[in-house]
């Protein structure tokens, strides 16, 4: 499997979500000056965990992890001076690209990759490679045993997602997507499923000792 949170936030607003003084952008800016390696982990590897089964007959066993040297957060504040020279004397630690591979006790290995500060397109990559097929996301392709090419992609990846989609999705996705609830429906899916399994009675699909 293959997952990432790859989020150009160094100049992706006015100014760029790294350099606000308040909320989100002092805290994600903060961890740069002191330490080194995935700052933001799960936004890319709670899905695949999910896909995977981890905690649930696998779990994760060791990971190595390493990181390219820091130059574009540092570069870009001396060109930029953002917020009048307010971070001149911040030094900044994190490599601009961290990447880990993470295997797991059945040995199966996930790559997961950081970056928020090089000029790349947003991906989470979300890719599951197989036996009998490989699924990459950003945007949604589907590579099935015996081509060399993706079997699906552009409008028949839609037509295949439609036709093969979760039966929540199914039920509550176009609702989800078109309430501008955020993340394209992704945020009420989340809430609806947990609340789902309350009314149910059952455990939720994510738990504490996932949290863990």
């Amino acid at each position: 499997a293959e997952c990432a949170y790859i989020h150009n936030l160094r100049n992706n607003a006015n100014p760029g979500v790294l350099w606000k003084l308040a909320g989100e952008g002092s805290w994600r800016r903060n961890y740069h000056t002191f330490l080194d390696g995935n700052l933001y982990p799960t936004h890319g590897l709670g899905p695949v965990a999910q896909y995977m089964g981890i905690n649930r007959g696998d779990n994760f066993k060791r990971i190595v992890s390493m990181s390219s040297p820091e130059f574009n957060l540092t570069e870009f504040r001396d060109k930029h001076n953002p917020n009048g020279g307010r971070h001149k004397d911040e030094k900044y630690v994190c490599g601009d690209i961290n990447t880990a591979i993470i295997k797991t006790e059945l040995g199966r290995t996930i790559m997961i990759q950081h970056d928020v500060v090089s000029p790349r397109p947003y991906s989470r990559i979300n890719a599951l490679c197989g036996t009998k097929a490989t699924f990459f996301g950003y945007p949604d392709r589907l590579c099935v045993d015996g081509s060399h090419d993706w079997t699906y992609e552009g409008p028949a990846m839609e037509k295949f997602m439609k036709e093969n989609g979760h039966p929540i999705w199914k039920k509550i996705g176009d609702y989800a997507r078109k309430g501008g609830f955020g993340h394209g429906g992704m945020d009420y899916v989340m809430n609806w499923r947990l609340l789902d399994c309350v009314r149910q009675g059952i455990t939720p699909d994510m738990t504490v000792y996932d949290a863990a």
